[in-house]
């Protein structure tokens, strides 16, 4: 093809607009015809089921010959989104994977078009402002009395967990750093220690689910006079519970221990009048893991790592004289390889900027509040069905139920029923009295019936 055709196939310069127009009508319309295909929450069949209608979708998969992009946009957004599972189906709701907003997904188009990376400046001269701005507007939310609040982004908890034992890894300066967390904690703490060569997280039981300061007090003690971390949780995976920050915080006070609390789920309700009060002693932790691809309703990947203080970023300060060159950096060029471990990064901030200007704090906090009420409707339901058993009350938005006297092996036969259907995508949660289906509330724009035919289902739906 001769170069100004080529040149017509770019989503950027002064053409790519043009020539995204017509293919953004194709993708808005197989996306319409594969979610009626699909006609659920969930495609029906189970894995096999899907793998035949998907190969048969995408096959051939690298045709020596191309079919042009609307037939292959055509087919394999189509059968992406008939073999998808919905976030926005009210009867999807198994796990932290929320139903992006649209004006997020919008956003995402720019940077997709655009295509800037921030491991340069001269790559992305507007998106590594924006990124500083909107990073340092969501730290001073979590730190409203940091000397300079600052915040990383990251693909999400699991990385910023990671940077979180990393900087306090090296803040030890070479002394070995001993972890303690409680059993609620997320995989990903273990995982990180795993990567950073640590030594395993010292794991308190948490049979109430939460962390216990007595246990937290002997541990701390029992760790001195190492450098410590204490990894608290605010929005359990499982439950949503959120440890006693305050109470934690004043242990590490006291014993000079360092703490990062992952509320990768429950940090958003920063946002909310209501809510905030739950994390109260949030901003006295040394570093803290926020998601907005949870609680914050953008595609993911969305996460942060914030920090009271921008200088004890200065750690991953890392240097590669094409991308960072000393004499660029005196020039003024801002560094940006040290606002990550990646290299190639794409400009995630800009969903995030664009709907914080689009709804503002009371507008997201407003979300907040409604998925946080739909979860204690459905626990009220849940408690006026003879048939069905409550965990607790929640927390956040996650509820946890099962069938009265259901044991492990009929909680998750229902669950897998249910998804063989199509008709619903519940969690699975393990608690000391046994297993529980969950269901994690993310779409704010649920109704009351959504959420008692939720549980007419449960109660109908005998295993395949």
């Amino acid at each position: 093809m001769p170069a100004s055709g080529t040149a017509r196939l770019l989503a950027g310069g002064s053409e790519g607009p043009g020539a995204l127009r017509p293919m953004l009508d194709t993708v808005l319309d197989a996306l319409t015809h594969g979610a009626a295909d699909r006609g659920g929450p969930i495609p029906a069949g189970g894995p096999g089921a899907v793998a035949h209608r998907t190969h048969g979708a995408a096959r051939p998969s690298l045709p020596d010959h191309g079919e042009g992009p609307h037939p292959a946009l055509r087919t394999l957004v189509t059968a992406l989104t008939a073999g998808a599972a919905d976030p926005a189906d009210p009867h999807c709701a198994a796990h932290l994977h929320c139903p992006p907003l649209a004006v997020a997904a919008a956003a995402d188009l720019a940077v997709s078009a655009l295509n800037p990376s921030l491991d340069s400046w001269d790559q992305a001269p507007a998106a590594a402002e924006l990124e500083a701005l909107t990073c340092r507007a969501l730290a001073e939310l979590v730190y409203p009395h940091g000397p300079a609040p600052d915040a990383l982004v990251t693909t999400g908890g699991t990385e910023s967990n990671q940077l979180a034992l990393l900087l306090a890894r090296e803040a030890a300066q070479g002394a070995p750093l001993r972890i303690v967390c409680g059993a609620n904690a997320h995989h990903s703490v273990h995982r990180a220690a795993w990567l950073l060569g640590l030594r395993p997280p010292h794991t308190l039981p948490t049979p109430t689910g939460v962390l216990d300061p007595a246990r937290v007090h002997d541990a701390l003690t029992a760790q001195l006079p190492r450098p410590t971390l204490l990894v608290a949780t605010a929005g359990t995976t499982d439950t949503g519970a959120i440890d006693p920050l305050p109470h934690l915080a004043d242990l590490c006070d006291g014993h000079g221990a360092t703490l990062h609390i992952d509320a990768a789920y429950g940090g958003p309700l920063l946002f909310s009048d209501t809510l905030n009060k739950r994390l109260d002693g949030l901003d006295r932790a040394h570093t803290v893991a926020l998601d907005l691809h949870k609680l914050g309703w953008q595609p993911a990947a969305a996460g942060l790592l914030a920090v009271p203080d921008t200088t004890a970023l200065a750690l991953l300060g890392h240097r590669a004289d094409y991308l960072n060159a000393h004499d660029d950096t005196d020039a003024g060029l801002p560094d940006l390889l040290g606002r990550s471990l990646r290299t190639t990064r794409r400009a995630d901030i800009l969903k995030i900027a664009v709907t914080l200007r689009a709804l503002g704090r009371h507008g997201l906090g407003d979300l907040v509040d409604q998925v946080c009420a739909h979860a204690h409707a459905l626990a009220d339901l849940v408690q006026a069905r003879p048939a069905l058993e409550l965990y607790a009350r929640p927390t956040l938005s996650t509820v946890l139920f099962r069938p009265k006297g259901a044991g492990p092996g009929a909680v998750a036969a229902l669950r897998r029923g249910l998804l063989h259907r199509g008709t619903a995508v519940l969690g699975r949660a393990a608690t000391p009295e046994g297993l529980w289906l969950k269901a994690t509330l993310l779409n704010p724009h649920i109704q009351p019936g959504d959420l008692r035919g939720l549980l007419d289902l449960v109660e109908g739906t005998t295993t395949p």
